[in-house]
């Protein structure tokens, strides 16, 4: 019988700090060929894995194509959107992380990291599977094994680049039901949202979410809706031929008199001048 006995040597740190930075979701996307996303942004630190599919992430000004086993992290308070294309459908895990970012090496951008996991995608869709299945059945002490996931992914990811983190500033944290709330409105904001439907959401009192997102937001959460849906009405006025009736029912307007009364309160101009103006003549 031959046995090997391998001592731990502990260095008593981490590379991250537990008190500060915590997984506040995971979720998976799939994107179809009527998708279309806006810039936007987050207070945390997002980790996205491409599981599936070809693609383009847009941070700011940048656009950078991405394929199978493409993991992108978006620092705080950056503007970033996903592309899908039609042909091969973009699919992909986001983690939110909170406390900490990603700081590149002297020739990184300090807005995002991107690193191809080519040969080590079994491993990463392990721990990333593994938090999704703890979430889901939120069994005892899920919280804790997917802080512990989280943990190795961020080790494991450390090995494979330069990259270093550091925590991230302090700054106002909006409340974990106005930033639930505001993920929800940014996801189905096509669809037919009541207050009542975001405070069940949240499982608040509607008159509380209101006090609350307003204060955090400096908007109502209502309000937040019509402007997302003004947003992607720029988009479809002025990349389509959809007419505005058409366009008002897309985005879950009542009429579409409600749609150009708050387009133009929004935008100071009317659906259709936005259209012509947005339009070169040909």
């Amino acid at each position: 019988m031959s046995t090997n006995r391998y001592e731990m040597k502990l260095s008593g740190s981490s590379p991250v700090d537990r008190s500060a930075t915590k997984l506040l979701y995971v979720s998976t996307a799939k994107y179809g060929g009527d998708w279309h996303s806006l810039l936007h942004t987050h207070a945390c630190t997002e980790i996205f894995y491409v599981v599936g599919g070809v693609g383009q992430f847009k941070i700011e000004e940048l656009t950078l194509p991405v394929t199978v086993d493409d993991m992108v992290i978006v620092n705080p308070n950056v503007e970033h959107t996903e592309v899908s294309l039609n042909a091969s459908p973009l699919e992909y895990i986001v983690m939110g992380v909170e406390g900490l970012e990603f700081a590149a090496g002297e020739d990184g951008d300090g807005r995002y990291s991107m690193v191809n996991f080519h040969g080590g995608r079994e491993d990463v869709l392990h721990y990333l599977r593994g938090m999704l299945h703890e979430i889901e059945t939120k069994s005892a002490g899920y919280d804790v094994v997917c802080q512990d996931l989280l943990e190795v992914l961020i080790i494991r990811l450390m090995r494979r680049t330069d990259f270093s983190l550091t925590p991230a500033p302090p700054r106002k944290r909006a409340s974990k039901e106005c930033a639930a709330v505001r993920r929800y409105i940014d996801s189905h904001f096509k669809e037919n949202i009541t207050l009542d439907l975001l405070a069940e959401t949240a499982h608040v009192n509607k008159y509380y979410l209101v006090h609350t997102f307003s204060r955090e937001f400096g908007v109502s959460p209502i309000n937040y809706l019509i402007s997302r849906r003004i947003q992607e009405s720029r988009y479809l006025l002025s990349d389509t031929d959809h007419s505005l009736s058409q366009i008002s029912h897309m985005l879950g307007f009542s009429s579409p008199s409600y749609f150009s009364q708050s387009f133009r309160k929004l935008e100071g101009v009317s659906p259709m001048e936005y259209r012509k103006q947005s339009k070169p003549e040909k």
